[in-house]
């Protein structure tokens, strides 16, 4: 009950530490995220990438997925089924096959994108309220991205784009929770793999 009760208090915490974040500087941070990302290996290698249509205060990847459509890159992004309390996923092929769905969050049309799995996709591209530098990550409450990636299949990376605001000492985890295989800050790389950051 208890653990249950601290993640509850650090998920509201660093939310609300993210949303104090001034609306120019977050678009600086957005920027160096972005920059970041679009660099690694892992993005360069992948032909297919899973994003998030980010909301709210959290880290814009409506830049990044754009750019990924420019490149040429199999974009695929979740929506809601709130019925089976899953998340289908959809392939797109413009930024405007996505309308407000689920919370307001932008998710793709079921006339205009196509159904499809996990098992094509090179890249992970994950939301999180807070993150630790082991990988742990705490997420909304809802279990939507935990319960969709324990079907996975082959082995793949994890990214979770993040303010350094949203990094903490400890989360909380369970054996069922998902780790991510790096965070990409407006200051850093942290490799959760081995714990080492690198800029």
């Amino acid at each position: 009950m208890r653990k249950n009760s601290n993640k509850k208090t650090l998920r509201q915490e660093t939310i609300l530490k993210r949303d104090a974040i001034p609306e120019n500087i977050k678009e600086e941070k957005d920027a160096a995220i972005r920059q970041r990302i679009i660099r690694l290996p892992e993005f360069t290698d992948a032909k297919t990438i899973f994003f998030y249509a980010s909301f709210r205060s959290e880290v814009d990847t409506i830049e990044m997925i754009k750019i990924s459509l420019s490149h040429g890159k199999q974009i695929i992004l979740p929506r809601v089924d709130k019925e089976n309390k899953k998340l289908l996923l959809y392939k797109i092929k413009d930024i405007n096959e996505l309308a407000q769905g689920y919370m307001g969050i932008l998710e793709p049309s079921v006339s205009e994108g196509k159904l499809t799995g996990l098992d094509d996709i090179d890249l992970i591209i994950i939301p999180g309220a807070a993150f630790d530098v082991s990988g742990s990550r705490l997420g909304y409450g809802a279990g939507f991205y935990d319960r969709l990636l324990a079907g996975m299949k082959k082995k793949i990376p994890i990214i979770a784009p993040a303010y350094e605001e949203q990094i903490v000492d400890d989360i909380p985890s369970e054996p069922h929770d998902v780790k991510v295989t790096k965070i990409i800050t407006d200051r850093r790389i942290i490799d959760c793999g081995d714990k080492n950051s690198a800029n």
